[in-house]
């Protein structure tokens, strides 16, 4: 603040000094319409990207949830998100900050309590008072937290055995055996293996980038020999699997979906179209005490007949989309009973929503059985049959009578009769759901089993055989029910790899589940 014995006592010099202020006001002012503006155009941007983000989550959740492929969307939402981000960093920049200025608050949640700390202090340099030259004594203190990453370290594990020899008997010498490895004379430690077989197949990372990823740090490891691991470790692993499909094969309730799996055909020099199987459980929606688990199987084809022998002397309800295999599996095997998918049935009709008001009356009625679903999720098997029989049948009930009199109006051969004949035409399976508390109103617990597997293929583009889609079913599997039952599959996989190679007994494999490292 200028005081008046600042100012000049000269004419001339105190016009200088005014135009001076002036100028410097001027300034000021230009800066702070210049800051301004900057600010409003990126408050404009922010807007903007959010009104896209908030679009993007309307195609996610609203009611045309199923005009976007959930990989799309969430790539979508990646790059706009990004996007946003720059533009609040333009804002911040625009608004100078005061040293009173606190950080603004958002929640990021906390930061777990298990990661170690690395303290650094940012203390001042003079702690003298800057008014009265005394010492400063602390009063307090602000404290930030901040998630920082150290990259992937490598480090040699040197095992020494010690070879010990008698005196008098010159002839004995005695050494402790070598530990157990799953690649015996390699370098990896089953740590290194779990990592690879992780990254492969719960994020998706084919072996030629993580050969790619490790040479950048300066080791060298050739694609052959991490694929020659994951062999050796898919051989280890192969029996948990069968044990995950032969408990599911005792389960009075499954969820069976297929999704392609394209394979190498070096014979023609191009790919083919493998299967691989889901079968999967999860008794959580009516409060079951069996563990939630999925079993994935590679097949050459997608006959029914290989359906039937996965399935093994499996008895009870199969849940499964309309796909025509499944049906005649229930003709050939009476011990058990299909219950089929709503979300199926709403797909063919929402293709037609746009077009015609048959297919929105449906959709009207199907959103009537997902809403009293929604209040039942989390109620006993009895609860949930009772106010379904009380509130969903009779939405049932209309639905079917509209579809038989629509059917009787529009062209057989039009894409909406297709779409009520293929409704009609499993409404047995349909309407399982009224009479077992137990049975869900789609299939959509398998198909979420199923997206990895897809976005795996969308990475990896083909395996390289049969073998090759063998291996790929029996480690997603053990991957997916870590992912399930809510555990590290990093951790996991290490522990297990251990214990397989140090010889733990086939028939006791049932220990090793992820379900039975959960407290």
């Amino acid at each position: 603040m200028l005081m008046e014995a600042d100012l000049p006592e000269d004419i001339e010099a105190l016009r200088a000094f005014a135009l001076e202020q002036a100028r410097i006001l001027a300034a000021e002012r230009a800066a702070a319409a210049e800051l301004a503006l900057a600010k409003g155009e990126a408050d404009a941007e922010i807007e903007r990207l959010q009104s896209i983000i908030d679009a993007f989550m309307r195609h996610r959740f609203g009611a045309r949830s199923e005009q976007l492929d959930p990989d799309q969307l969430q790539l979508g939402l990646e790059d706009v998100e990004t996007a946003l981000g720059r533009a609040r960093a333009a804002r911040e920049a625009a608004s100078p900050k005061s040293r009173s200025d606190r950080p603004r608050k958002s929640n990021r949640g906390s930061l777990p309590a298990h990661l170690e700390r690395i303290e650094q202090v940012v203390d001042v340099e003079n702690k003298a008072c800057p008014c009265c030259g005394d010492a400063l004594h602390q009063i307090g203190e602000d404290v930030a937290e901040r998630l920082d990453v150290v990259p992937t370290t490598f480090r040699v594990l040197v095992t020494r055995r010690p070879r010990y020899g008698c005196r008098s008997c010159e002839s004995a010498v005695v050494q402790a055996p070598a530990p157990a490895r799953v690649v015996e004379g390699g370098i990896p430690t089953e740590a290194l293996i779990a990592q690879v077989l992780v990254a492969k197949y719960a994020d998706h990372l084919p072996l030629y980038r993580q050969a790619q990823i490790y040479a950048r740090q300066g080791i060298q490891l050739d694609r052959s020999t991490l694929a020659d691991w994951v062999g050796r470790a898919a051989w280890y692993l192969r029996p948990l699997r069968d044990h995950i499909l032969e408990r599911l094969r005792r389960s009075e309730r499954l969820f069976a979906d297929e999704t392609t799996a394209p394979v190498l055909d070096p014979g023609r020099g191009r790919t083919k179209t493998g299967q691989l199987w889901a079968y999967a459980r999860d008794d959580r929606p009516w409060g079951g005490k069996d563990p939630p688990m999925v079993a994935y199987v590679y097949a050459a084809d997608r006959k029914g007949e290989r359906a039937e022998a996965h399935l093994g002397d499996f008895a009870g309800i199969l849940q499964v989309d309309g796909y025509g295999g499944y049906t005649a599996l229930a003709k050939r095997r009476q011990q058990i009973q299909l219950a089929f998918c709503w979300s199926h049935v709403r797909r063919k009709f929402y293709e037609l929503a746009d077009k015609s008001p048959v297919a929105t009356e449906v959709l009207r009625l199907i959103a009537m059985l997902y809403a009293i679903e929604a209040e039942v999720r989390g109620s006993s098997a009895g609860q949930r049959r009772d106010l379904r029989v009380e509130r969903a049948r009779v939405v049932v009930d209309d639905l079917r009578l509209y579809l038989d009199a629509r059917l009787r109006q529009v062209s057989a051969k039009s894409k909406l009769a297709e779409a009520i004949r293929y409704a009609l035409s499993r409404w047995a399976g349909l309407t399982v759901f009224l009479e077992d508390g137990r049975v869900e109103l789609d299939s959509n617990t398998v198909e979420r089993s199923i997206r990895p597997l897809a976005l795996n293929r969308k990475n990896a583009l083909f395996a390289g055989s049969d073998e090759g889609g063998d291996n790929w079913a029996v480690i997603a599997t053990l991957v997916e029910n870590c992912k399930i039952t809510g555990i590290n599959p990093h951790v996991w996989m290490t522990e297990t790899l251990a214990k397989l190679a140090a010889g733990h007994p086939a028939n006791a494999v049932g220990e090793l589940m992820p379900w039975t490292s959960v407290a």
